[in-house]
């Protein structure tokens, strides 16, 4: 099988480097970036310029970046809501305020 390391296009946090790392050794991203952390603490930041120099020479993959909600696959409320294809929540209707309640000072 031909691999090349690329950057991730699906995981990225900063520059998608250590998920492109991850996914060249077939590794969970995560554990990568607690190395990487526990690296930089240990090392007095010469991962840091490695990482720079890293995100300026591997290459950006050239597969097609999937798109998904900021809400998807973490169990909120409006998840199933933002996915193409399904109905929106019906809004909620606000409830009046009377002029008289503002007065708590």
């Amino acid at each position: 099988m031909n691999r090349k390391l690329t950057k991730s296009n699906n995981n990225i946090v900063l520059t998608g480097t250590l998920a492109g790392i991850a996914e060249y050794f077939n590794i969970d991203p995560t554990l990568v970036r607690i190395i990487y952390v526990i690296l930089s603490m240990f090392t007095f930041g010469s991962p840091i310029v490695l990482y720079i120099i890293l995100a300026l020479i591997v290459p950006a993959s050239n597969k097609p970046r999937q798109t998904r909600s900021p809400y998807e696959g973490y169990g909120h409320p409006y998840a199933e809501s933002t996915k193409k294809g399904r109905a929106k929540r019906p809004r909620k209707e606000a409830q009046k305020v009377e002029d008289d309640d503002w007065s708590d000072f």
